[in-house]
């Protein structure tokens, strides 16, 4: 269970990308964050991961609070990120950039010799899973963009973690291909009971795959519940336009609703 209370993010010239956030999000849930672009689903994502410091509040795992300590190497280990860039070594082969999931299990000097071949066979079943077994020896540069961003999710399941973060992970891609790409995610999130937390800009994939909703708008959560409840009226408070007519379940700018406050990791072809 990850537990965040009261977390506020304040970045230099008093700009509030989270004000006094507070959610349980519960073991094995698939949670998707809705918000128009500054929103503050990336903020969220990052404090989640500690890549951003809370500037106020607390966010714990499993009981435990997350800070600057000794305790954020496991932490990170356990909490794998997925890319909306993927953020691949290009001119290194899809296994390769698997295996770097490994890397947060051995220190500086061990990571410099080659991957003992127990890695290596986890992460060729890590990239059959995502289906590109036959692509282990591709470089990453010669792979579409559907195809990197599943590198990607194999990457993350390499890492063996317990919670996944994934931010705007289809954003470059094409609707089928998101749709895979999405299908993929889940599905093995499910399989292994994992923790996932997505933030995306596409209403209709939020419906489709996520188990749980969450909506912020100016840093706020103002939406948290089933897809089911999720209705124009808390889509209009996510997504506040002058426009209402133009605003669209695939390209809704990113914002977030009012109701029900808390409950109390690029592209495949």
């Amino acid at each position: 269970m990850i537990e965040i209370d009261n977390v506020s993010v304040t970045y230099a010239g008093e700009v509030h990308a989270l004000r006094e956030v507070s959610l349980t999000l519960r073991d094995g849930e698939f949670t998707v964050l809705l918000g128009h672009s500054g929103a503050g689903k990336s903020t969220l994502l990052r404090a989640l991961n500690y890549l951003q410091p809370p500037t106020a509040g607390q966010i714990r795992f499993a009981g435990t609070e997350i800070g600057a300590g000794p305790g954020l190497r496991l932490h990170r280990r356990r909490t794998a990120m997925i890319f909306q860039l993927h953020q691949l070594i290009a001119r290194q082969s899809a296994l390769q950039n698997v295996l770097l999931g490994r890397i947060g299990y051995y220190s500086t000097w061990r990571s410099l010799i080659p991957f003992p071949r127990a890695d290596v066979d986890l992460a060729l079943t890590c990239l059959d899973r995502v289906g590109l077994l036959d692509k282990a020896e591709s470089r990453c540069d010669a792979l579409s963009g559907g195809e990197r961003q599943r590198v990607g999710i194999a990457r993350a399941l390499c890492q063996k973690p317990e919670t996944v973060l994934a931010d705007e992970p289809v954003a470059s891609l094409d609707p089928v291909a998101s749709r895979r790409v999405l299908d993929i995610l889940r599905g093995v999130c499910s399989e292994d009971g994992l923790t996932a937390v997505v933030s995306l800009h596409q209403v209709e994939f939020a419906r489709e795959f996520g188990e749980r909703i969450i909506g912020l708008q100016g840093g706020r959560v103002v939406f948290d519940g089933p897809p089911a409840d999720l209705t124009d009226a808390d889509l209009a408070r996510i997504y506040p336009s002058t426009e209402p007519t133009k605003r669209t379940a695939v390209d809704a700018p990113e914002t977030t609703s009012q109701r029900r406050p808390s409950h109390g990791m690029e592209a495949c072809s």
